[in-house]
């Protein structure tokens, strides 16, 4: 559950009269309510098919945190937007995403990295049966991608430099992974979410 909750989007398929949706998909922006994606470092407007930061507008989000203006006000900006803390975009169809945290986000020399895409793509490979990325601290770049990943029955062979490449193959010079670490298992939390402060821990305790 996010800031997003349950008012930024309905799933067509559960209308009265049901409607196909895609895979991925969280449906369509609610009515009576406004939605953009922003440029987490900019604050301006992106494209459709750019993703960004959801934000929200509409008479049905949030009027605050009880008791806290600070954190009122970094969320609700003066405009009346509220700024969900995910990442997403919007297709040709007005369909929207959901594809990050802003928090989880590797500043890479002034671009934005989410692990998310790569955590997705290195699980398709058919050698790798889980995975996490993280950052790692750099003194030029800020930060690296890193991985974390757990080798399936029949990838036992798997190398570093394999995992590297076949990201470096499909994805841009910024996302590629600067080191793999292979363990047995990612740490999650009951209900599968990644535990990254762990892993952020472990490769701490590896470079002290």
């Amino acid at each position: 559950m996010t800031e997003a909750g349950p008012v930024v989007t309905m799933c067509l398929s559960f209308a009265k009269q049901p409607l196909s949706t895609k895979s991925g998909s969280c449906g369509s922006v609610v009515r009576n309510a406004d939605l953009k994606v922003v440029d987490p470092e900019t604050g301006g407007s992106l494209d459709r098919n750019q993703p960004g930061e959801i934000c929200i507008r509409g008479s049905q989000i949030m009027k605050g945190y009880l008791n806290d203006d600070e954190a009122t006000a970094r969320t609700i900006d003066v405009d009346g937007w509220l700024h969900t803390g995910d990442i997403g975009y919007v297709d040709d169809d007005d369909e929207i995403y959901i594809v990050d945290r802003v928090k989880e986000l590797i500043k890479f020399k002034g671009f934005q990295v989410p692990p998310a895409e790569l955590e997705s793509l290195l699980v398709s490979h058919p050698d790798i049966a889980d995975a996490a990325v993280v950052p790692q601290k750099d003194d030029a770049a800020g930060e690296v991608p890193v991985a974390f990943v757990v080798r399936s029955a029949q990838g036992f062979e798997l190398t570093e430099e394999a995992i590297k490449e076949f990201i470096a193959k499909q994805m841009v010079f910024y996302k590629k992974l600067h080191k793999v670490y292979f363990i047995h298992a990612i740490p999650k939390s009951p209900s599968g979410k990644i535990l990254r402060k762990e892993l952020r821990a472990k490769l701490a305790a590896t470079h002290s």
